[in-house]
């Protein structure tokens, strides 16, 4: 592959996929077959990615614009060796409205031009030192309490949503759920973008939906640009960000290397380090933060193709796509009943997702120093804690991400140098519960031998 990551060989034939196989990130099929699963790709992101600027109240065109633009970067930096799509991330949403609520929109988009420079500081570390301070720094625990709390932190603002047209609202969490179980393959994937349709389209007979803005808007023209302000009062908002973009991206790669069946450990930082241009690029011009996307490893799960050359398709696709202005206004018709619906999932999702890497990495509950961390963080998080000292202000997310690292590696120390805690941090593989708990019990009853 050259430098660029634009040299693809043809896989077989060019026109089928072997079962057993796989087209890997520096092969593709034909230029239609190719076409076609990057357009893919663009269905698959659409619905996540333009619910963050509509929440938001960002110009959804815009944010399509840069998504598509950092994914093309994101490919060249990482010379083509990790397929992915740059979509707006959900993590930026709470630190977003809470920082517009004080400094409006240029500040918000400061906050995200500062988390895009951090994350791209970490992945020119993780490039020169690898990973491995990464997981000291951030176990388990704590990165499923702050993926935690990040998602459960937005619930009153899925509830104001919500309220606003609660029919509406009912009949789109209905629809997501139901077509998450009833279809397989990539419609069930696509749940949520199917529901915010069905839930559009109900709005529409309800006369919620207002097209006053999108009759008025050209057909072709320029994304509506803007430029960031930084103010040091965002700074604790955009800090926890960068933790869970760190844990997404890291966690993309590793998914990817074991569906390709390629060691892609040496690219881990140049993924974070593309990932934070992007953010910063988007921040720069009026964008969101983005991330690595799920909802595109669900499709060339189903489909087999990990090509890149798939992604530089979605990547110029979605470019085009946002130099319609009329396109973006009619995003940015979804109504707030809508939102209401998919928010109750997604940012339960997003709860549940913390959860989920608790559960992978068989995270015990019985360890009181994990107990701790995950239940102090939880609540500071869900109940949006909140510590002024001059200009800074610091919410929930940040005290709650904050608490989760101290209180982690605090008790940590503290019970190793006492030998107080017995039980070990994750779960004994292979025995049953019971037994799990008799040798704990056995552990506790034990006298320690006195020096």
């Amino acid at each position: 592959m050259s430098m660029l990551g634009t040299k693809w060989k043809l896989h077989g034939n060019g026109k089928s996929v072997r079962p057993g196989e796989v087209v890997a990130p520096g092969e593709r099929l034909t230029w239609p077959l190719t076409i076609g699963v990057g357009m893919q790709h663009v269905v698959a992101m659409f619905g996540a990615t333009f619910l963050v600027p509509i929440i938001t109240g960002m110009p959804p065109a815009t944010t399509l614009f840069f998504s598509g633009i950092g994914t093309l970067l994101f490919l060249v930096i990482t010379q083509g060796r990790v397929p992915s799509y740059l979509g707006s991330s959900f993590a930026f949403i709470a630190p977003i409205m809470a920082s517009q609520q004080q400094f409006g929109v240029p500040g918000a988009l400061g906050g995200v031009v500062l988390a895009g420079v951090g994350l791209a500081i970490i992945g020119a570390v993780v490039q020169k030192f690898g990973a491995g301070w990464i997981n000291r720094l951030m176990p388990p625990i704590v990165t499923g309490a702050i993926v935690a709390l990040i998602g459960l932190n937005l619930a009153p603002a899925a509830k104001n949503n919500f309220d606003a047209a609660p029919v509406t609202a009912v009949i789109t969490l209905a629809t997501i759920i139901l077509v998450s179980v009833l279809f397989k393959g990539i419609l069930g994937r696509l749940s949520i973008l199917v529901g915010v349709v069905v839930g559009y389209l109900v709005a529409i007979v309800r006369g919620e939906v207002d097209y006053a803005k999108m009759d008025a808007a050209a057909w072709v023209g320029l994304p509506h640009f803007q430029t960031p302000e930084f103010h040091l009062g965002v700074v604790g908002l955009f800090v926890p960000v960068v933790l869970v973009l760190v844990a997404e991206n890291i966690g993309h790669v590793k998914s990817v290397s074991a569906m390709t069946g390629q060691n892609l450990d040496g690219v881990s930082g140049r993924a974070l380090m593309a990932d934070g241009a992007a953010t910063v690029l988007a921040g720069f011009g009026g964008g969101s933060g983005t991330t690595t996307y799920a909802e595109n490893i669900g499709v060339m799960a189903a489909t087999k193709v990990y090509s890149t050359a798939a992604y530089w398709v979605a990547g110029v696709f979605a470019i085009v796509l946002s130099f319609s202005p009329k396109f973006g206004e009619l995003i940015a018709t979804v109504p707030a009943g809508v939102l209401g619906g998919a928010a109750t999932m997604l940012y339960g999702m997003i709860g549940i997702l913390g959860v989920k890497i608790w559960v992978q990495n068989k995270v015990n509950f019985s360890n009181p120093v994990n107990l701790t961390t995950a239940a102090v963080a939880l609540i500071i998080g869900i109940a949006d804690y909140t510590w002024t000292i001059g200009e800074l202000t610091f919410t929930g997310i940040a005290l709650g991400s904050a608490a989760a690292l101290v209180i982690y590696h605090g008790m940590k120390a503290i019970a190793k140098a006492r030998g107080s805690v017995a039980e070990p941090e994750t779960e004994q593989a292979g025995l049953p519960p019971a037994v799990k708990a008799a040798i704990n019990a056995a552990a506790k009853r034990t006298p320690k031998k006195r020096p």
